[in-house]
């Protein structure tokens, strides 16, 4: 396998598990939920200890294409008779229909707990005091453009409004990345929000305004994170290392940095990259495979048109059967009638 290869699959690998990394250290997920959710209080006091996945119960039951998703069962304290299922959303694009995906899980989430309550006491969901769990849904999102999805269930029904009273509905939690700063950011001092961080950094251009960050703080940061985080935290900056076309030796170094729990030298020793060629370099691999999908859909529609053309071929065969068939009826009571004249 070449070097450029290599250097493809790796990021693949790493930019199609990137919620997976974050999501599913308990340390990340629970400073997630308390420093970013509000108005549940009973989130403040979240560990990681608290957390549980439940993923693999749920997820498969959908798509290959949602393996990113992650549900999580959060045990609440204080003896709070209930405990909160966590479904957590994974964004990088506007999408418009994830109210619905969300709505999915929620159901199955609900039926699968009623299921474990009948088997721990059949006939337990019939009675008045009987409660369904809570499910948090967040969409957390790390795209730059505005999120402009509606929040709520019934906006994707036709006359939801009218029917709003018989239409089950909800609101899923948004995080937009894209409306924290920098500097909000850095101040919260915490591993999450420094992945969060590494998170904003869409293009080359954006490594400048890191860089102008605070030494002090980057390295306080780390100071004391365990070492299995600090490699979570590497193995998603060097996904966007790899992702804009950062040599794969250059990338490892610089996500190195971070292993090596020393964020303030994070780009010191980065050669200069000429962005705009970098850019160019982008835009000429997105055209090839742009102009490969046209030829794939090319292709296909020339497939297409070579199917229907045999249909069509099928179809007057099966005319001119029926018209053969209809014409050996004919002769056959006609020899039938001359047979009886004689």
């Amino acid at each position: 396998m070449s070097s450029n290869e290599s250097n493809t699959v790796l990021n693949s690998r790493l930019h199609d598990s990137s919620s997976k990394l974050i999501f599913d250290e308990p340390l990340l997920c629970a400073q997630f939920l308390r420093g970013y959710i509000n108005g549940i209080p009973c989130l403040k006091d979240v560990c990681p200890e608290d957390i549980e996945d439940v993923s693999e119960q749920y997820v498969p039951l959908f798509s290959e294409e949602r393996n990113s998703d992650r549900v999580k069962k959060v045990h609440i304290k204080n003896g709070t008779p209930f405990f909160l299922v966590s479904l957590i959303e994974h964004k990088t694009k506007v999408e418009y229909n994830v109210s619905m995906q969300i709505f999915r899980y929620m159901v199955y989430i609900w039926e699968s707990y009623e299921r474990e309550e009948e088997k721990r006491e059949k006939g337990i969901s019939r009675r008045k005091d009987f409660r369904y769990p809570p499910i948090l849904p967040i969409v957390y999102y790390e795209g730059r453009q505005k999120w402009t999805v509606p929040l709520d269930f019934k906006s994707r029904i036709i006359e939801g409004e009218a029917f709003a009273r018989y239409i089950p509905d909800f609101q899923y939690y948004l995080v937009p990345l894209r409306d924290f700063s920098s500097r909000e950011l850095l101040d919260r001092e915490d591993e999450i929000s420094l992945v969060m961080l590494i998170n904003r950094l869409q293009e080359l251009d954006d490594i400048s305004s890191f860089r102008s960050l605070s030494r002090d703080k980057l390295e306080t940061i780390l100071e004391n994170t365990p070492d299995h985080i600090a490699d979570i935290i590497a193995d998603i900056l060097l996904a966007f290392l790899l992702k804009s076309n950062v040599p794969a030796e250059t990338a490892e170094e610089t996500a190195g940095k971070v292993r090596e729990k020393k964020m303030g030298e994070l780009f010191a020793d980065m050669a200069p990259i000429d962005i705009p060629a970098e850019q160019a370099k982008i835009r000429e691999q997105q055209q090839a495979i742009d102009a490969q999908q046209q030829a794939i859909d090319a292709e296909k529609q020339k497939v297409n048109a070579q199917q229907e053309q045999m249909k069509t071929e099928r179809q007057l065969l099966e005319m001119e059967k029926q018209e053969l068939e209809l014409l050996r009826k004919e002769l056959e009571a006609q020899k039938e009638k001359i047979m009886k004249g004689n």
